[in-house]
């Protein structure tokens, strides 16, 4: 294996990808001999999982198990692998919640069933039954990430180390978007309660959880783990919630072209992100009425979605969220080089955290 942090995860992202590919194409001749029926299911899951993704959960995880000095072997990085399955399945349930047409530049599931739907001249509402494959969709996805795991072939130990882990980290995640669809009916924005939502709705599943699996994966002492964990949840928490907080300013900023959905998605779905309670808390009765007026309108147009850009930029939010996200990765690094962790395992989480954090998609 290469040396150097950005080949070192470029080729664990390829294994990943293999290792992905490789279950898939079991679960297609499991779920085709129930019933061809199930063919588009498997279709439309393979290329949500396949075409695209940064696999950034597994990489976490991997540097998680490489922080505790040893490394992985090929069924831990199956057990990793599995990351990527509880991240479809919470992509797939946020899509059809936020009523989102499109996920990587590609329909959203909920909307490529209704599609199949219409072009299938089927009975009954089309709307109706590409919701509902979207919630069984995204329920498999979760039922196979817990199978990777459990026949992975990692040790019994070792699995048993990651279940209290990989248990807490759903039940986080399940609250974070609860608390994410809650936020929608509160009458007032508020910076805390949305920096909460990025902790637990992405931040904790997407950084902090995946370094503590490939931690437990690791199985080493129970004291020097113990240790090794706080140390990465130093790392993990704040460079989570920066991540969240650069996804949402990209959900507002981002180039379609490079993000994959429209300019401005977030606001038609009424996002209440952190960059958002942050600009009403400062906005003037002229940028308030402006950004209140066209947040949560599903027919916003592109003229409008610049007038609502301009003023969120007016209100210095933009800066305040920059500056936010740079004091987070900051402690973020700064946990990274603590001695408790393996020297090559520094390079990689410093590696990662730079390439999450100065994303354009």
């Amino acid at each position: 294996m290469t040396n150097d942090a950005p080949g070192a995860l470029s080729l664990i992202r390829k294994e990943v990808h293999s290792e992905l590919t490789s279950y898939l194409t079991l679960q297609r001749e499991y779920l085709s001999e129930i019933g061809s029926e199930l063919i588009p299911v498997c279709d439309a899951l393979e290329s949500f999982l396949l075409d695209g993704g940064k696999r950034l959960r597994p990489l976490f995880a991997y540097a998680g198990f490489c922080a505790s000095g040893l490394t992985p072997t090929q069924e831990d990085i199956r057990a990793f692998t599995s990351l990527e399955l509880l991240q479809a399945c919470a992509l797939i349930h946020d899509d059809l919640m936020d009523g989102s047409d499109t996920r990587r530049g590609k329909p959203a599931i909920h909307r490529h069933f209704e599609n199949l739907h219409q072009q299938g001249a089927m009975a009954g509402l089309s709307g109706k039954f590409g919701e509902a494959a979207a919630v069984l969709l995204g329920d498999l996805a979760l039922v196979w990430s817990d199978h990777m795991l459990h026949t992975s072939g990692v040790t019994s130990d070792a699995l048993l180390s990651a279940l209290t882990v990989h248990d807490e980290m759903r039940i986080e995640l399940m609250a974070g978007q609860y608390l994410d669809v809650r936020e929608s009916g509160e009458k007032t924005p508020s910076v805390d309660r949305s920096l909460r939502i990025a902790r637990y709705k992405s931040g904790k599943y997407t950084i902090e959880r995946p370094l503590h699996l490939g931690l437990a994966l690791a199985h080493r002492d129970s004291s020097e783990r113990k240790n090794l964990m706080y140390i990465l949840s130093s790392y993990g928490l704040p460079l989570g919630e920066a991540f969240q907080l650069r996804d949402d300013a990209l959900g507002i900023f981002g180039d379609p072209a490079v993000t994959g959905k429209p300019a401005g998605d977030d606001l038609r779905e009424g996002k209440r992100t952190v960059l958002m309670a942050m600009t009403l808390e400062k906005a003037n009765h002229n940028q308030r009425s402006i950004i209140e007026s066209s947040l949560g309108d599903p027919d916003l147009t592109s003229k409008q979605v610049e007038d609502v850009r301009a003023a969120i930029i007016e209100t210095g939010a933009v800066k305040d969220v920059e500056d936010l996200i740079d004091g987070l990765l900051s402690s973020a690094l700064e946990a990274a080089n603590s001695d408790e962790i393996a020297p090559s395992a520094r390079e990689l989480l410093i590696e990662l955290a730079t390439s999450a954090i100065r994303r354009s998609h």
